[in-house]
């Protein structure tokens, strides 16, 4: 297939026009690409996403369906790179975006399993600086309320914004960044950085206290968190094409792209100051492995990373009809710890979305059916429909490949 390109002069106005999505959205459904009728084959599969990779501008994207923990289709389609010189593989890594956060998660869970720290115990006990709600400055903020998104912090736009690093410049430390944002009188610090709501009342996606959480864990297990994720993650499940940089990784690590009226416009790589929300890359064939062991109770062909019962507790759902935030509604679904569920809870897993990436990662509650897909092209308006559509001929794909299995 053949996508419009914009050479790489004009990246600079694609970082203009980029939109800094926060974590991925519930998708429409698109009647230009709608899925097949029933049965869906893998040829058919591969005409609908050649057609909405075309209609939309996406220029690579790879995709995994699992059934029963064992991957079962796995492809790749398009570029890696501007010129199409470089094909876009499932082993081919790009940024994932919040995915990051379950990433982030067993780390928390592995240093909790540790005794370095307590889900429910005042975060101020792990940090340099204190943590305050101004508006409840009596009701501390756990790390469930950062891993729920419960804790009242909130992402402000205005500093959020410019924790983006286009230009190569390095920006601030996330421990400078943390302090900046939580201390009163610091140029990041406003009331608004909050809400008013005590720690576990309301709920308010946030990429700060995501991040908050992972500057705590890295001072709980002594090392760079980093480093602690590579070591205790990527190394024992061999996941080569994931890391923090292109250093980190052995093969092809992709351009990211904006679609922009059709057109796949690449833009520079670039840094996020906060990066324990989403500064990881991966490939759709490292975050199928990641996510089956995530399914399988922490472990995936005898390769353990996080012992059981902390795996359980991280896709437990969290809300209760006793404690669950009043802006939440029950009948919207429930959140694990950096696990979150999608399609009023018919789904669980996560998804990312940034400036050249749109990612997901899904799963029945059973993990018996699970799809992954990674792109290296963000989506804005109508177009996003296309990946919306993409997934749900994935999903039906495997259902239908786990209904033949059945005894």
């Amino acid at each position: 297939m053949q996508l419009p390109i914009v050479p790489p002069p004009l990246a600079a106005l694609a970082c203009l026009a980029a939109s800094l999505a926060l974590p991925a959205a519930v998708h429409a459904q698109s009647p230009r690409t709608a899925a097949p009728a029933s049965p869906i084959t893998a040829s058919s599969l591969d005409s609908l996403i050649d057609t909405a990779m075309q209609e939309a501008g996406i220029m690579g994207f790879s995709a995994a369906v699992i059934v029963d923990r064992r991957v079962v289709w796995m492809k790749g389609y398009g570029h890696a790179d501007w010129q199409r010189r470089v094909p876009f593989t499932p082993t081919t890594s790009a940024k994932i975006a919040s995915i990051t956060k379950p990433f982030v998660g067993v780390a928390m869970m592995r240093a909790v399993h540790e005794g370095t720290l307590q889900l429910d115990a005042d975060i101020n006990r792990y940090l340099p600086f204190r943590v305050v709600n101004p508006f409840t400055p009596d009701a501390p903020i756990t790390l469930r309320h950062l891993a729920t998104h419960t804790s009242g912090i909130t992402d402000r736009w205005a500093v959020y914004r410019d924790s983006y690093r286009f230009d190569g410049v390095p920006g601030e430390t996330l421990h400078r960044f943390l302090h900046s944002y939580f201390t009163p009188g610091a140029p990041h610090y406003a009331r608004e950085n909050f809400l008013d709501a005590r720690p576990g009342a309301m709920r308010a996606y946030s990429n700060i206290g995501a991040s908050l959480a992972g500057y705590i864990v890295e001072r709980a297990v002594g090392e760079p968190l980093q480093r602690y994720i590579l070591r205790h993650i990527a190394t024992p499940l061999q996941l080569t094409g994931t890391g923090w940089s292109a250093r980190d990784i052995r093969g092809v690590v992709s351009t990211p792209f904006v679609s922009l009226g059709g057109f796949a416009v690449p833009i520079p790589q670039y840094a996020v100051t906060t990066w324990p929300d989403g500064g990881l890359l991966s490939s759709v064939a490292d975050l199928s492995r990641f996510f089956i062991a995530m399914l399988n109770d922490g472990v995936v062909d005898g390769v353990r990373i996080l012992d059981a019962a902390s795996a359980a507790e991280m896709r437990r759902f969290q809300f209760t009809d006793a404690n669950h935030p009043a802006n939440y509604p029950a009948t919207e679904g429930n959140s694990g710890l950096f696990w979150r569920t999608k399609l009023n809870g018919e789904r669980v897993g996560h998804g990312g979305n940034d400036p050249g990436v749109e990612a997901e990662m899904q799963a029945t509650p059973a993990g018996d059916l699970a799809v992954v897909y990674l792109s290296n092209t963000s989506l804005g308006g109508p177009e996003r429909r296309a990946t919306s559509n993409i997934l749900d001929a994935l999903w039906r794909y495997g259902a239908q490949q786990r209904a033949s299995r059945a005894p």
